[in-house]
């Protein structure tokens, strides 16, 4: 499996000079407080290692695995593996920066906040990995682009009419109760969110014809 993962790193090369601009381009707008831009490095880690999966379909890689020692196994679970490993690297950039610029701007460091923002950065592309992973091994890397366009404006307008129909009160105030428990309970939705969809990924793959 370590040779399936080496092959996505290998497959990113030409994409890590981007990401290199983007981390540089990040860092300075940060310095200066221009806007927060957090979430931008884990997102578009994501995205790159999605773009691993028109590679893969353009040069008959899965068909070539499906011969290899759980080779159907082994394509999913280097996926997520991988995608983990780019999420945490650019997580921790993410959080270091933020370090550095809170100290050098007010000599104390908020911790608290640091915390935030790697929970919020690392929750959002989990649950973006955990959605269209499984949406792509299903129906092949453009019908899933164009699926999840067409789900998050479903999701917009649902939302919309529902505040409009539902009192959210109980909620909020639900949320609030919990708040001292985001430490622990975020983590914990995340490993289920990546297992459930690492399975069903896992499934659709074995069940698939190449």
């Amino acid at each position: 499996m370590l040779g399936f993962i080496k092959k996505d790193i290998i497959m990113l090369k030409s994409n890590f000079k981007t990401l290199a601009i983007l981390i540089v381009v990040y860092i300075i707008m940060a310095f200066k407080g221009i806007m927060d831009i957090s979430f931008i490095l884990p997102f578009i880690s994501v995205m790159i290692m999605i773009s691993t999966f028109s590679y893969d379909e353009f040069n008959k890689w899965n068909s070539y695995a499906c011969t290899l020692p759980n080779g159907r196994k082994n394509v999913v679970k280097s996926k997520y593996i991988s995608t983990l490993l780019m999420i945490i690297i650019t997580t921790f950039i993410v959080g270091l920066v933020s370090f550095i610029i809170t100290y050098t701007q007010t000599q104390k460091v908020n911790y608290e906040e640091i915390l935030s923002i790697i929970l919020g950065t690392s929750f959002a592309t989990i649950l973006l990995e955990s959605f269209m992973y499984p949406t792509i091994y299903k129906f092949g890397v453009e019908k899933a682009r164009i699926g999840i366009f067409v789900s998050v404006f479903g999701i917009a307008i649902i939302g919309g009419l529902l505040s409009n129909i539902f009192n959210f009160r109980k909620v909020l105030e639900l949320l609030k109760l919990l708040e001292n428990y985001i430490i622990i309970i975020i983590p914990i939705i995340m490993v289920v969110m990546l297992y459930i969809s690492y399975k069903i990924s896992e499934r659709i793959n074995l069940n698939k014809e190449f």
